[in-house]
């Protein structure tokens, strides 16, 4: 397995790079396995932060499970990855991610059982703050998304059938707020009965408690379902996509947007990737096995689109500082232009650090 670095100065999108590595045999877009990283199998690197002298967070032996296969269903597998929290500084266990050797999907394992990975969302945990503002879109806004003319990413959709939207994982409901301006009868899923009561309560949205498949609501029900960074989160993906294929009407659509796995920035900084975020990712999904699970729930795959976060690199950066594990040919990733760079030409050889992928049912 190769490691491709992004162009020099000299060819700021790739141009000059990416005819040599197709002189080379590497083809972007064709997906690899991710790679054991090397330095991560080293002694150096294997050694286990300072154990703090008090350990906030009990591990059970009971409450950690090592699961199946989320996608096949079998127990084949070999360990790629052992990381820290890098969003808990004072905890010293390392997770592992592991392959499965037959379908080659990637989930952390083991990993904290669904009563005690709660513990990991702190109280001020990002996604699920409520939006700054609460105001409705200006009529011509609705009206530019109806007509489909008002698309970026999770900005708007185009409009969809009858207008019924579920947003499973609406955190603090800024989504759910963005597209009821827009005109929209929306409806939030999502585990943390905190975060709904605020988009009850403040937001005078409609949200529900718990995941999907959902006892209050009924088949066919919304024209489009999206999920935003959330089904990397869930013990079982696969149930969560097939209680999605249930709620949506026939050709319905599911937006479903997911780090990406297979990314040149995960190749770069590997167990520092600001996309990991262990353990709350559960499942590390690369273009192929999120498109392979979608069509075992029963969905028609549409596009497959890589997303850029530039800042997502920049973050990385300063982890793998702090960690003293920076190596001098990814310091410039640290400012906005480098990381900018770098993001553009992981866009153009399809090795975004995200992707955003249509589905329909």
């Amino acid at each position: 397995m190769k490691v491709f670095h992004p162009p020099t100065l000299l060819a700021p999108f790739g141009v000059l790079r990416l005819i040599q590595f197709r002189r080379n045999g590497y083809s972007p877009g064709v997906e690899t396995s991710p790679p054991i990283l090397e330095d991560i199998r080293s002694p150096v690197r294997l050694e286990s932060r300072p154990q703090p002298a008090t350990v906030t967070r009990e591990r059970p032996a009971s409450d950690w499970e090592e699961p199946d296969c989320p996608l096949c269903g079998r127990r084949r597998r070999q360990v790629i990855l052992r990381a820290f929290d890098n969003a808990a500084p004072g905890d010293w266990h390392r997770y592992e991610v592991v392959r499965c050797l037959d379908c080659q999907l990637c989930f952390t394992s083991p990993r904290p059982s669904p009563e005690l990975i709660r513990q990991y969302y702190p109280a001020g945990y990002g996604p699920h703050a409520l939006p700054l503002r609460n105001r409705r879109s200006p009529w011509w806004s609705r009206l530019a998304a109806r007509s489909g003319l008002l698309f970026q990413a999770r900005k708007a959709l185009p409009w969809h059938g009858q207008g019924r939207l579920l947003d499973f994982g609406c955190g603090g409901g800024s989504f759910l707020q963005r597209m009821h301006g827009l005109g929209w009868r929306v409806t939030g899923v999502d585990i943390s009965p905190v975060a709904v009561d605020r988009i009850c309560g403040q937001l005078g949205l409609h949200a529900l408690v718990g995941s999907l498949p959902h006892p209050e609501l009924p088949p066919q029900a919304f024209d489009v379902v999206t999920m935003w960074h959330s089904l990397e989160h869930v013990h079982d993906p696969l149930e969560v996509l097939r209680g999605a294929h249930g709620v949506l009407t026939a050709r319905g659509r599911l937006l479903v947007a997911v780090p990406n796995f297979d990314s040149l920035a995960f190749r770069w900084f590997g167990e520092n990737w600001f996309g990991l975020d262990l353990p709350r990712h559960l499942t590390h999904f690369t273009p192929n096995t999120l498109s392979a699970m979608l069509e075992r729930a029963g969905f028609r795959v549409r596009n497959v689109r890589m997303v850029r976060h530039s800042h997502w690199l920049r973050r990385s950066a300063a982890i793998a500082r702090q960690e003293r594990r920076l190596p001098w040919r990814q310091q410039w990733t640290r400012g906005k232009v480098g990381s900018r760079m770098i993001s553009s030409y992981a866009f153009l050889t399809r090795q975004s650090e995200c992707m955003l992928v249509t589905a329909e049912r």
